[in-house]
């Protein structure tokens, strides 16, 4: 299953998955219809806001998380924190309700609940609150700015990727160099079949987990 189909990181990983024989069906969740069709994927259509009309449909084997909006688009804090923490964490309760054994998330670099950056609190809000719900196998991936095409043009993040990838090179502040959004795909994916994961990843063992 997978929540955050049509984002940057969503999206590749569900061209991953399609294309991955080791699965044999991609369930995705999201607001409106997508336009790629293949025999492998289901599409539910759900308002998030609804989580009794969705929540027995998250069923599956494993729940691949990369949900999330800015807050330019969401306008407010209020709702940005209702999609990229509350909806989350609701998917994530009723994967572990329906029993599904393996969810997988992608946080953020610098994610720590205690933070005074208002984003950087609220994903780790998320990675704390996750961590409790007692899945069998949980991995948190915190990646730093992605690179990739995306559909929306993102003024702020442009900039971002290019300094990015400036201070990729100076060691002491490589770890917030770029990576890209297929590489985080992928070792989203690796990490669910590999046989021994750790529960947090940050930038330089996301690259390790996707060789």
């Amino acid at each position: 299953m997978v929540l955050g189909a049509t984002g940057l990181v969503g999206s590749e990983l569900l061209k991953q998955l399609l294309d991955d024989n080791r699965y044999s069906s991609v369930v995705v969740f999201v607001r409106r219809s997508l336009e790629i069709n293949h025999p492998k994927l289901h599409v539910e259509v759900i308002d998030f806001d609804r989580s009794d009309y969705w929540s027995g449909k998250v069923k599956g084997d494993v729940l691949f998380s990369a949900f999330g909006t800015t807050i330019k688009k969401a306008k407010t804090k209020e709702n940005q924190y209702k999609i990229d923490f509350t909806y989350q964490f609701q998917m994530a309760q009723a994967a572990k309700h329906n029993q599904v054994g393996t969810y997988v998330l992608v946080s953020s670099a610098g994610a720590n609940p205690k933070s005074g950056i208002f984003y950087s609190r609220m994903k780790g809000e998320l990675d704390e609150q996750v961590k409790e719900l007692g899945f069998q196998r949980l991995v948190i991936l915190r990646p730093s700015i992605l690179a990739g095409n995306r559909k929306e043009k993102r003024m702020g993040e442009k900039v971002g990727l290019v300094l990015a990838k400036m201070i990729g090179v100076i060691p002491f502040i490589s770890k917030y160099r770029s990576i890209p959004a297929s590489t985080v795909a992928k070792a989203m994916i690796q990490s669910s079949v590999l046989p021994d994961v750790k529960n947090v990843y940050e930038l330089a063992e996301i690259f390790h987990l996707a060789k």
